[in-house]
């Protein structure tokens, strides 16, 4: 573990309180040594431009662990162009009951995670090494989430195959979409758009829900 990570756990635990989310120390423990792995192979491996600890811990995992209580009605979740494996591992990590597959083309980036699902324990993570519009899933997902992977038109083309019946899209953006969700086809619906406030964190998060039908924006 990263000593210098580990001195911000209790900020990062009252951070997180904030947002609605009570992490035990075991939880906190295990997200600061999924940060700590992911800094430490950055270094090989080129998986985030943010590696300053503080700022690490404010724009990956707290930026995470935001979604957790986006995602409680599904059961099994796509996260689409996961890269160095954001939202999905902390996701992971705070949801054991729920299945998670992070799909990246990038094979350094899946080995890391496959390293990371080892030295974590996760039982609840499947890596991919596949471009999405080749990678197939049997019954589909009930939620698709996406982080800084594309645009919002692009995201539903590609992974639309991947979406259970009654799944939805669930892409964070760092400002309100307006033209991307302006360009989305008619067969997909803006379901909701929530804003998403961090704290001491100086930037825009919003949340994008999409599904296949025409709900009403709320």
């Amino acid at each position: 573990m990263n000593l210098e990570l580990l001195q911000y756990q209790s900020t990062f635990n009252q951070k997180c309180k904030k947002i609605g989310v009570d992490l035990s120390d075991d939880d906190s423990e295990r997200l600061l040594k999924y940060l700590s792995l992911l800094l430490k192979w950055n270094k090989a491996f080129n998986l985030t431009a943010i590696t300053a600890p503080k700022e690490a811990i404010d724009l990956h995992l707290l930026d995470s662990v935001a979604v957790t209580s986006a995602i409680q009605d599904y059961g099994s979740l796509l996260d689409v162009g996961t890269g160095g494996g954001l939202p999905g591992i902390p996701l992971a990590i705070l949801n054991p009951a729920k299945e998670f597959t992070l799909l990246d083309t990038n094979s350094k980036k899946t080995r890391f995670l496959k390293q990371v699902v080892y030295e974590l324990g996760l039982t609840n993570v499947s890596v991919v090494n596949q471009r999405v519009q080749d990678f197939n899933h049997q019954s589909g997902y009930a939620c698709i989430l996406s982080r800084a992977f594309a645009s919002l038109s692009d995201m539903v083309q590609w992974t639309e195959h991947l979406l259970a019946a009654q799944g939805q899209w669930l892409a964070m953006k760092g400002q309100y979409p307006q033209q991307e969700i302006d360009e989305l086809p008619e067969t997909v619906g803006l379901v909701k758009a929530q804003e998403v406030k961090l704290p001491d964190v100086n930037a825009n998060r919003w949340f994008i829900y999409l599904n296949k039908s025409s709900n009403q924006t709320a």
